[in-house]
């Protein structure tokens, strides 16, 4: 057994990344953190903690923070259940992609006053990667089931292929075609995403390599879009006030790319979570594009 004083020392420099900062997070001094780390390690029999700045974990020293913090989510769980006067504030590491945080996520978290997010970003086909090496205890991702999790699903992210105006006259006076969309720049939000050469593929059944700006801000994808650097998808969420004022404009009529997104939980934390996994999927059903029911 290990020393729960010692593990939450250890969760706590990794996630502030030095030992002053969870010294303060704890209220004990750094002399103290630097004593549980210490006999942590020793109990372990390895090194879990890479001094530097920002202080960084091991494999094993990672393993036996989401340990830790796996701890508090069971006990928040169990005050909860037996109504106890305080229920303490746990942390949830969460894998979640880009615009799902810019459009829905953010309003489920609000809803969770009680949990303390610890939030990983990343493309919802690889946000499943983080639950595979136990590294987030739940991720919003696009695959539709993980072993040993629970898989809620949560509706579709809708993505228009979108430009300026004047973009289009600029790059695609007659509309896009397999040739001019190998010449005209485009956007992409990093080299994981796919879905421009995926609504490509879909509509032109052809496989091209357009030329690309990279933009890693959801935000910033989309200003970069009005601004006229290139056409890319954007969450229709999003685009929706520029493509009423004009400011946008999409490059094919009743054209979409509807993305499918999945809440995938820890089935061993599946019950701890059942508040959490509640909040998100009633806040991502209400705002999300939900499959239509079959004719009767």
């Amino acid at each position: 057994m290990f020393d729960p004083h010692q593990l939450i020392a250890l969760a706590s420099v990794l996630r502030r990344g030095s030992f002053d900062a969870a010294a303060a997070e704890l209220h004990v001094t750094p002399s103290a953190i630097s004593q549980r780390i210490k006999a942590l390690e020793e109990r372990a029999g390895t090194a879990l903690v890479q001094r530097g700045s920002p202080c960084t974990g091991t494999p094993q020293g990672l393993r036996l923070a989401k340990h830790a913090e796996d701890i508090s989510l069971l006990e928040q769980a169990l005050a909860r259940d037996l109504q106890t006067n305080q229920t303490p504030r746990a942390h949830l590491r969460v894998a979640v992609t880009a615009d799902s945080l810019a459009t829905w996520f953010i309003e489920a978290m609000a809803k969770l006053p009680e949990i303390l997010f610890d939030l990983v970003v990343d493309d919802q086909d690889h946000s499943a990667d983080w639950l595979k090496r136990g590294e987030v205890s739940a991720a919003v991702t696009a695959s539709p089931t993980l072993p040993g999790c629970d898989a809620h699903a949560l509706g579709s992210m809708r993505y228009l292929a979108t430009a300026s105006p004047s973009y289009v006259a600029t790059w695609m006076p007659q509309g896009p075609t397999p040739e001019t969309l190998a010449k005209a720049p485009c956007l992409t939000f990093n080299a994981k995403d796919m879905l421009q050469r995926q609504w490509i593929e879909t509509y032109f059944n052809t496989r091209v390599s357009p030329p690309s700006h990279f933009m890693p801000s959801t935000q910033s994808f989309l200003d970069a879009t009005r601004a006229g650097l290139g056409w890319g998808m954007n969450p229709e969420q999003l685009a929706r006030r520029s493509l009423r004022r004009q400011r946008l404009t999409t490059l094919l009529e009743d054209a979409p790319l509807d993305v499918p997104l999945n809440w995938q939980v820890s089935r061993v934390l599946s019950p701890a979570l059942k508040h959490v996994t509640n909040a998100v999927v009633q806040t991502a059903r209400a705002q999300l594009i939900q499959p239509r029911e079959p004719n009767r």
